[in-house]
C-alpha cells in the first residue's frame, strides 16, 4: 500500500502542524487519512472493469474560548494546514456563544493499531484475483433456472494519523476485505435470489478472509438455495416461535440496539435525518430492554473484526464494555463529547468515515455474547415455528422501536425438527418486547463474527463499516408473515 503519509514522513507533518498552530487557542488536533481501494467484480461470465481509487486529506479540530470550530484540506503542505486552522479557529470563535460548551480532550497519549494480516491482498496477482472471481461465478450456475450471477471482490486500506498539540500521536491501519456471491435463479414470471450473507462475510484482514469465510467454495450451495425457493411455498403466516441465524441477527442488532443506543441520537442530534431513538437518558442502569438471556458487548479488541481498532477517531483509547448485561440497558453508545454533554458514561466510539467528516456517534463492533444451546436445542424448542436465514430487507420507525424484517430464505420447523424450505419470510414487532421473548442463545458452535459495511448516519452523510457478530438465537411469540400476508 503506497501512502501519501509514510511512517518516514509523519514527523515532518507533526512539525508542519505545530508550525502552522495559531496563538491564543486551548488546543488543536490534526487527523490525516489516506485511503487506498479496489474493486472487482465478474457478472454473468464477464469480468467488469477494475475500480481503484486513492483518497487523502485531512481534517483540523480546535478548541478556543469555549467553542469548537472544524475544517478540512487536502493542501497538507504547511500553508495549507495554517489556512485550516485559522478558519476551524475562527468558527470556534464565533459559534463560542451559542455552543455546549466541552473542554478540550487533551490528548497527550500516543498509540497505534494494524490489522492482523496474515497474507497480504497483494500475494495475489491482479489477474489471479479475477481468474479467482470467474472460477467461483461460474459455480452459482448450478442449474438451467439461474439467470443471473455476479461475484465481487473488493478491498480498501485505511491509514489514519491522529496529532494533538497537546503531544498526542495516533497512527492506525486498516486493511478491509469484502467478498460477495449472488445467484438469482428464474422461471416464468417469478424469481428468487440467495446471496454469501448479503455481504455481511466481511473482516479485516487480507487474502486469508476469503478463507475465514469460505468464500472459495460456497457458491454451489448458493445457487442450489436461489434454484430451492424458485419450487418453495411462501412462508407461513401467524404468531409463533423463530430461530434466527447469525446473518439475519446481525441486521436486528445493529437496527433495533446498536443505532437506538447511539448517544448522540439519544440526545436528539439525528431527529433531522435518521430519526430519535426511544431510549431514553433515565433507562441506563434499569431499564430491561430484553431477556436475561441477552448480553450485548461493544468490543473493537476482537481480531479481524470490521470495525476494530485501539482507539476512536478522536483519540479515546478503545476497551470492552457491556451496553446491556443480562438484559439490563447499562451504557450507551456515546463518544468523550456526548459523554460531556449529558454526564453518561459512554465507550470509545467517535468515527469518521472520511477525513472530511467529523467523528460522530457511531456504533462499531456490537456483539451478543454466546450462551449455552446448541442449534438442534434452539430448533427441538419449537412447535411451530420458522428459521430466518440473511437479511434482504429492513424497515424501521423514526424512534428505532417498529421493525419489520424480509429474510432470503426460511425452513419451517414443526415438532422440533427442520422440515421444508419456504420463501419470503418476513417478521415484525417492537424492539423491547421482541428482545424480551430471547428464549435460547446458542453457543460459540453457532456463533460468528460478521459485518454491515455500509451503515448510513449524519448530515452531511457519513457511511461507513460496522461489526456485528452473534449466535443463533431464538424469540417465541414473534408475528411472522410471508408475500401472501
Amino acid at each position: 500500500m503506497s501512502m501519501v503519509i509514510s511512517p518516514s514522513s509523519a514527523d515532518t507533518l507533526e512539525q508542519r502542524f505545530r508550525n502552522a498552530l495559531p496563538g491564543g487557542i486551548d488546543e488543536a488536533t490534526l487527523r490525516t487519512v489516506d485511503e487506498e481501494s479496489e474493486w472487482l467484480e465478474v457478472t454473468r461470465g464477464t469480468v467488469q472493469p477494475v475500480h481503484s481509487s486513492f483518497d487523502s486529506g485531512a481534517m483540523v479540530t480546535v478548541w478556543a474560548d469555549g467553542g469548537t470550530g472544524i475544517a478540512a484540506t487536502s493542501d497538507l503542505s504547511e500553508s495549507g494546514l495554517r489556512a485550516a486552522l485559522d478558519q476551524a479557529t475562527h468558527w470556534a470563535r464565533a459559534t463560542a456563544a451559542q455552543a455546549i460548551a466541552v473542554a478540550p480532550p487533551g490528548l497527550d497519549h500516543s498509540g497505534s493499531y494494524a490489522s492482523p494480516r496474515e497474507r497480504s491482498w497483494d500475494e495475489l496477482a491482479l489477474a489471479d484475483r479475477i481468474e479467482l472471481l470467474r472460477s467461483v461465478e461460474a459455480q452459482l450456475t448450478v442449474d438451467d433456472r439461474i439467470a443471473d450471477t455476479q461475484a465481487s471482490l473488493g478491498r480498501r486500506d485505511v491509514r489514519s494519523l491522529l496529532i494533538s498539540s497537546a503531544g498526542g500521536q495516533i497512527e492506525q491501519t486498516f486493511n478491509f476485505v469484502y467478498p460477495m456471491l449472488v445467484a438469482t435463479a428464474a422461471s416464468g414470471n417469478d424469481a428468487q435470489t440467495r446471496t454469501y450473507g448479503r455481504g455481511s462475510y466481511c473482516g479485516q484482514g487480507g487474502i486469508e478472509v476469503l478463507d475465514r469465510y469460505g468464500f472459495r467454495n460456497a457458491a454451489p450451495q448458493i445457487g442450489a438455495e436461489a434454484v430451492a425457493l424458485l419450487e418453495a411455498p411462501n412462508c407461513p403466516t401467524g404468531t409463533m416461535d423463530i430461530v434466527v441465524a447469525p446473518d439475519q441477527m446481525i441486521l436486528q442488532i445493529h437496527e433495533s440496539i446498536g443505532h437506538p443506543l447511539e448517544l448522540d441520537r439519544i440526545l436528539g442530534d439525528e431527529r433531522n435525518y435518521a430519526g430519535t431513538s426511544f431510549v431514553t437518558p433515565d433507562m441506563f442502569g434499569s431499564f430491561q430492554y430484553g431477556s436475561e438471556l441477552l448480553n450485548v458487548t461493544f468490543d473493537p479488541t476482537v481480531a479481524g473484526q470490521l470495525a476494530s481498532y485501539a482507539f476512536d477517531d478522536d483519540g479515546t483509547p478503545a476497551t470492552r464494555h457491556h451496553l446491556i448485561q443480562d438484559g439490563v440497558l447499562v451504557r450507551p453508545l456515546g463518544s468523550a463529547t456526548s459523554h460531556a454533554r449529558s454526564g453518561i458514561a459512554g465507550v470509545a466510539n467517535a468515527r469518521a468515515c472520511s477525513w472530511n467528516r467529523p467523528p460522530i456517534d457511531r456504533m462499531a463492533n456490537l456483539n451478543i455474547e454466546p450462551g449455552e444451546s446448541t442449534v438442534d436445542e434452539l430448533v427441538a424448542g419449537v412447535e411451530h415455528g420458522v428459521f430466518m436465514h440473511t437479511n434482504n430487507s429492513w424497515s424501521i420507525d423514526d424512534s428505532r422501536n417498529k421493525f419489520q424484517f424480509g429474510c432470503e430464505l426460511g425452513q419451517v420447523i414443526r415438532n422440533g425438527e427442520l422440515a421444508e424450505t419456504v420463501r419470503n419470510p418476513g417478521y415484525r414487532g417492537i424492539s423491547r418486547n421482541f428482545w424480551r421473548n430471547l428464549s435460547g442463545v446458542g453457543n460459540n458452535d453457532s456463533f460468528a463474527v460478521m459485518g454491515t459495511p455500509n451503515c448510513g448516519k449524519g448530515e452531511l452523510n457519513q457511511v461507513i463499516g460496522t461489526g456485528h457478530a452473534s449466535p443463533v438465537c431464538r424469540f417465541s411469540a414473534v408475528e411472522v408473515f410471508g408475500a401472501d400476508a
